[in-house]
């Protein structure tokens, strides 16, 4: 460069050379190879070694057109100009070059730190820090970073295709085959947006599989919100590079924390990177649908109120497994044993379920929100919000949009063998059923199903009720005992808490029927006004804690629709024009199989008596939500010992959190300033309808426990 600055006539041809070692990762078939193919990421002398060992038949060596050094010294250039024009000029073309082989740069994670840093609002944070710590700006500014490298993930190309071709040669080892369905509507709507995927949570396996049949479909897999719980050595760094980025449990007390996770999210959806998080907060242990999280909801809400150049769509998954990997560590839990702790020897413990066979997997995208009209909907003025601080309306908002979330990944349940099985047998006495029996009553369940669809994006299962029963034979669900009367069906040991975990994934599917069943059972005769009315004030109840997706205008003719099954199906008796509705006779089969039905959902109405009678019994403002709470967990453990109720499900706490929020919401108790519980006389109206629903030694044995009471703390 200092000759040709000093001779004028003095030109060299520069000729610019790429050279990737291991082409573009789909162009892989190793793990290995893949890991170690070309990257965004600078090599360290190891990985360079490693990627010669690996490719060196294989790289891709890419001569370009000569650059004239003279070219670029026009203007009149001093020799720095041109050094610093030269060397401007050979990194963008090498990186138009790289990108093209390998995709753009997501990998840059000192970048993403160094702008997360930047922002006005952790600028501020870390202002603040300063002042309340006492501590010089420039070192909470190291903190901040810190707390940056803690979040972000650490995308790499290599490790996503290495990964995928890991997780083919999983899934064909733990599962029968994955069934996707509706993705056909996520393309169509992918391009221009920006996707937020918000799947239940089951398992650990959610977070790879949701990515997994993502990028099989040619989508970019989406970075995902990850507990710090899961950011274990070595396997952290790992899912780091698969897109993964942590979060802790509670923000409390950090909001230098809370000011850079804030920032990042922001980032990344300003940025048009897809994400994925669960709005339960944490995997189901009942198989329900868990009250939803306001959290990262509420932080996504707030950043599309900040900037909002991009339209942003929800995009409900329901993952619907017929086995899960934790099965056994839930039902500790479930007993009572203390939550344990993730780590790298459980992690490699679970290993040992590759030997087993878990059945199918079936991953359902639901009906898309688009957050821009459901604030128009909810908040009309929300654009004159700068969203620089959180408005009044942000909270209601985000609630509500939690809850519509919720009841849409319900909407896309995938109704398989395995809570066919669970519908069916749990709702005998002693888990067993005679096997004629059993098939009538998986056909009735799939007649609902099937003539009556929860929802437009809900799947039902094609299989014949005898295929169903083999099916979960195979998979050692149930296994079948011989009798001179007829083969009996019955769940095998210690199976069936299992199986109410996979009642609980679709029972909602059925709440309005069971109902209607139970109603029907108990009182034998009522007319359609009052089980419109019964009906109605029951499912006012379960609303929230099986987030059902009727309003109060289409539950009547949602009701009327079962009813009309119901009575095709000869388990009721309505003649046309008749205003009453009839349960058959008491000897019938069909009598039998309309109160199995409603067996289906009568733990869940017990658990709604027993709480009701116990706020009756202490009265008004006598108890606050965690006295109640505790109270009715003790009560009902005690009533599990001492009566024959059929579920082992009764004693757990969080749904009865969830059926006083629900009470709350519905504004039938109201907390006051001392956190104590307030009610009138409108408490009275669900007491009622539940007492339709309960047989008189249940009511009886319920009001018993109430009235012995428990220790209020």
């Amino acid at each position: 460069m200092h000759q040709a600055v000093a001779d004028p006539q003095m030109d060299v041809q520069l000729v610019p050379v790429v050279i990737l070692w291991g082409r573009s990762p789909d162009k892989q078939d190793s793990v290995l190879k893949a890991l170690f193919s070309e990257t965004w990421r600078p090599p360290g002398a190891w990985r360079q070694l490693a990627a010669i060992l690996l490719h060196g038949r294989s790289v891709l060596v890419r001569y370009n057109p000569p650059l004239s050094l003279r070219h670029l010294l026009l203007g009149g250039l001093d020799e720095e100009q041109a050094l610093r024009k030269l060397a401007r000029i050979l990194r963008v073309h090498f990186r138009r070059q790289r990108q093209m082989a390998i995709g753009p740069d997501l990998s840059h994670r000192n970048t993403q730190v160094n702008a997360v840093v930047a922002g006005e609002r952790v600028r501020a944070a870390i202002a603040q820090e300063a002042v309340t710590h006492g501590i010089p700006v420039a070192e909470a500014r190291v903190r901040a970073g810190r707390f940056a490298l803690e979040i972000a993930s650490d995308y790499s190309y290599g490790v996503v295709r290495a990964l995928e071709l890991f997780l083919s040669w999983l899934w064909t080892r733990l599962y029968d085959g994955i069934e996707l369905h509706h993705f056909d509507a996520v393309t169509r709507i992918a391009a221009g947006q920006e996707i937020v995927y918000v799947p239940c949570h089951r398992s650990h396996i959610d977070y790879l599989l949701l990515s997994y049949v993502i990028l099989r479909q040619g989508l970019t897999p989406p970075h995902i919100a990850a507990g710090a719980n899961l950011d274990l050595p070595l396997v952290g760094g790992l899912l780091r590079r698969g897109g993964a980025f942590f979060l802790r449990r509670s923000f409390k007390g950090e909001p230098l924390y809370a000011a850079v996770f804030h920032e990042y999210l922001h980032l990344m959806l300003a940025r048009g990177f897809p994400i994925e998080y669960f709005i339960e907060g944490g995997r189901s242990r009942s198989g329900r649908m868990l009250t939803p999280k306001a959290g990262i909801l509420g932080m996504t809400v707030q950043s599309f109120i900040r900037e909002h150049a991009r339209p942003l769509l929800f995009v409900p998954v329901y993952i619907g497994y017929e086995k899960i990997i934790e099965g056994g560590t839930y039902l500790g839990e479930l007993a009572g044993k203390p939550k344990q702790r993730e780590s790298l020897l459980g992690l490699l413990r679970s290993v040992r379920a590759i030997r087993r066979v878990f059945g199918k997997v079936h991953v359902n995208f639901g009906r898309p929100l688009a957050l821009a009209g459901f604030l128009d909907e909810h908040q009309a003025d929300w654009r004159d919000t700068d969203g620089s601080s959180e408005p009044l309306w942000w909270r209601s908002v985000t609630r509500r949009a939690a809850a519509e979330l919720a009841k849409r990944i319900n909407e896309a349940a995938v109704l398989n063998p395995v809570n066919l099985m669970a519908l069916a047998l749990l709702a005998t006495p002693k888990h067993t059923a005679d096997e004629h029996a059993l098939r009538r009553m998986i056909e009735h369940y799939q007649a609902l199903a099937g003539e009556i669809p929860y929802a437009p994006s809900s799947i039902a299962c094609a299989l014949e009720a005898a295929a169903i029963i083999a099916y979960n034979e195979r998979l050692a669900v149930v296994e079948r005992f011989a009798d001179p009367l007829g083969d009996l069906i019955r769940v095998r040991d210690r199976q069936a808490p299992l199986l109410a975990y996979f009642r609980n994934n679709v029972l909602h599917l059925f709440a309005l029927p069971a109902v209607i069943a139970c109603l029907l059972s108990l009182n034998r005769k009522l007319d359609r006004a009052r089980v419109a009315q019964a009906v109605s004030g029951i499912c006012e109840l379960m609303r929230a804690e099986l987030f059902l997706r009727w309003s109060s205008d289409e539950l009547a003719p949602a009701t009327e629709a079962a009813i009309r099954v119901l009575v095709a199906r000869r388990l009721l008796l309505c003649s046309a024009g008749e205003p009453e509705i009839a349960a058959p006779d008491a000897i019938s089969e069909e009598f039998a199989e309309l109160y199995l039905l409603g067996e289906t959902i009568r733990p869940l109405l017990e658990r709604h008596f027993l709480t009701l009678a116990l706020l009756q019994r202490h009265g008004s403002g006598q108890m606050t939500r965690r006295q109640l709470e505790d109270n009715c967990h003790l009560l009902a453990q005690r009533l599990s010992l001492l009566y024959e109720f059929n579920t082992s499900e009764l004693p757990e706490k969080a749904t009865f959190s969830a059926f006083i929020g629900n009470l709350i919401e519905a504004e039938y108790l109201r907390e006051e300033e001392d956190e104590r519980l307030c009610f009138d006389e409108r408490l009275m109206t669900p007491l009622a309808h539940s007492e339709l629903v309960l047989s008189l030694e249940a009511r009886q044995a319920i009001r018993r426990i109430a009235g012995a009471g428990a220790p209020r703390q």
